[in-house]
C-alpha cells in the first residue's frame, strides 16, 4: 500500500471485472458519498481524470489487469491498495453478494483500515515474472508431448534405439513403426510441435540470460549462483518470485511467502502443527524442492543434513525441510551480500564459467568469460586465490584477482 500523500476525504472502491468496473465511495465515517457506478474498463482512465483527486485513496483486488489499473490511478490520488482478495472475501463474506455490495464492502473496508495489501511490484518485476511464467507454460506444453509419445510407445511395447528417445536421430525409426494411419498422424504431429517448442524455450532462455546481466538483477544472480542446486534459470525464477528481499524483515516471512512455514492450530490447551501451509507462490516452492534435490546429491554438507532427516522424518518430508533451510541461506545472502559459508570456491566458479558461456561478449561487457568469472567471484569476495578450475579434464583459466581486491572472505554466520 502506497502511504497517502494527503488525508485522504474519500475511499474509493473498484471492483473490478473483464469488461465493467464498479465504483462505489466512503467517507472516513463510512457514510456513502459515491454512490456505486459501473463503468466501461475502456473508459476508466477518462473516468478517473475527471472525478478523482489526490485526497482520495482507491483500492482494488488483485486481478489480472490490476497493475494496469495501479499505474493509471496512482498520479491521479493520494493512494491505491491492492488488496488480497482471499482475505477480503474472508472478511467481508455475505449471504448476497452483488457488484454494489461488493464496492461498498470493499470501500469501507479501507476507511476502517482492514484492508489486507498486496505488494505491488515494479516494472522489472512484472517483467521477469511474465517471461517466467511464459517459459513454465512451455516447458508444460513439452511435457506434455512428451509424455503422449512415451504413450504410445507403452501402448505397443515399443524401445526406441540407444540415445534420446525424440532426438531428430531417432526421427527415421519412429516414421517406421507399424501404426494405423490416424496415429501415424499424432505422432507425426506431436514430433513435430516437439521441433517447434524446443526453439521458443531457447529463446526464452537467452532473454533471460540477458536480464541476468541488468539491474536490479545483476547485482544479485552471482548470490543465488554459487549456492548448490540453484543454476542461472533457478536463480532468475527466485528472485521474480521475491522481488525486493528488504521486504522480508526475517527469514521466517520468506518462508512463510513460499508456502513452505509449517501450518498450525491452535485453540485452547491444544496445540498441533503440521504440513507445510502452501500459500505463497507456487512456482518459488517448486523451485526450491527441485534444487533441495540437487543440492542434497552434490553437496556434502546438504546430503549430510538430508540423511539425518530423512532418518526421522522420512523421505519427501526431509526433502521439504531442506528446501526451506535453503530459502533461509538465499534470505541471508541476499540480505547481507555475502557468501554462502559452505561455497566451495572451484564449484562456484564453474557455475559462474556456465552463466558466462551463456552471455554474448556484449552482455558480459567485453569480459572475457574468465574474466567475467573473476568479476563476480569478487562480487561474493570468494576464491581470490582461485587461478584455474578444472571441467572434463580441462583446466580453465581466470584472471587473478588484482591487489585493489583483497580476499575479505565474508561469509554468513
Amino acid at each position: 500500500m502506497d502511504p497517502p500523500t494527503e488525508l485522504p476525504t474519500r475511499f474509493v472502491a473498484l471492483d473490478v471485472a473483464r469488461s465493467s468496473i464498479m465504483i462505489a465511495a466512503v467517507d472516513a465515517r463510512q457514510q456513502v458519498v459515491l454512490k456505486p457506478r459501473r463503468v466501461g474498463v475502456d473508459q476508466i482512465e477518462p473516468w478517473s481524470r475527471a472525478h478523482l483527486t489526490r485526497t482520495d485513496a482507491v483500492v482494488l483486488e488483485a486481478t489480472a489487469n490490476a497493475w494496469h489499473l495501479y499505474d493509471q490511478l496512482r498520479p491521479l490520488v493520494g493512494s491505491v491498495t491492492v488488496c488480497h482478495p482471499l482475505l477480503v472475501k474472508l472478511i467481508a463474506a455475505a449471504r448476497v453478494k452483488t457488484d454494489r455490495r461488493d464496492a461498498l464492502n470493499l470501500a469501507k473496508l479501507l476507511a476502517a483500515g482492514l484492508i489486507p495489501a498486496v505488494w505491488v511490484p515494479p516494472p522489472d518485476v512484472r517483467e521477469l515474472r511474465a517471461l517466467v511464467s511464459h517459459r513454465q507454460r512451455l516447458v508444460r506444453q513439452r511435457s506434455q508431448v512428451r509424455n503422449r509419445l512415451h504413450g504410445v510407445l507403452h501402448r505397443h511395447n515399443l524401445f526406441p534405439p540407444a540415445g534420446k528417445p525424440f532426438g531428430a536421430g531417432q526421427r527415421t525409426w519412429w516414421a517406421r513403426l507399424d501404426l494405423v494411419p490416424s496415429e501415424q498422424l499424432r505422432v507425426r504431429q506431436d514430433l513435430a510441435l516437439l521441433d517447434s517448442l524446443e526453439p521458443l524455450i531457447r529463446e526464452v532462455d537467452d532473454e533471460l540470460a540477458r536480464l541476468s546481466t541488468l539491474e536490479p538483477w545483476a547485482g544479485q544472480v552471482a548470490f543465488l549462483v554459487q549456492l548448490p542446486g540453484l543454476g542461472l534459470h533457478t536463480a532468475m525464477v527466485v528472485l521474480a518470485a521475491i522481488g525486493d528481499i528488504t521486504r522480508f524483515p526475517a527469514a521466517s516471512k520468506l518462508v512463510g511467502y513460499a508456502g513452505l512455514g509449517a501450518s498450525i492450530s491452535a485453540s485452547g490447551q491444544m496445540q498441533r502443527t503440521g504440513g507445510i501451509t502452501k500459500q505463497g507462490r507456487r512456482e518459488l516452492r517448486a523451485a526450491l524442492v527441485e534444487a533441495a534435490w540437487v543440492a542434497v546429491q552434490t553437496h556434502p554438507y546438504w546430503k549430510q543434513t538430508f540423511g539425518r532427516l530423512e532418518r526421522r522424518i522420512g523421505r519427501n518430508k526431509a526433502i521439504v525441510a531442506i528446501a526451506r533451510k535453503l530459502l533461509v541461506v538465499i534470505w541471508h545472502v541476499l540480505s547481507a551480500r555475502v557468501a554462502d559459508r559452505q561455497a566451495d570456491p572451484a564449484k562456484v566458479a564453474l557455475k559462474m564459467m556456465t552463466w558466462a558461456w551463456k552471455l554474448g561478449a556484449e552482455q558480459r561487457a567485453g569480459l572475457t568469460p574468465g574474466q567475467f568469472v573473476r568479476r563476480e567471484l569478487t562480487r561474493l569476495r570468494l576464491g581470490d586465490m582461485l587461478t584455474v578450475v578444472q571441467q572434463s579434464g580441462r583446466n580453465l583459466r581466470i584472471p587473478p584477482a588484482t591487489p585493489a581486491e583483497p580476499d575479505r572472505h565474508d561469509h554468513i554466520a
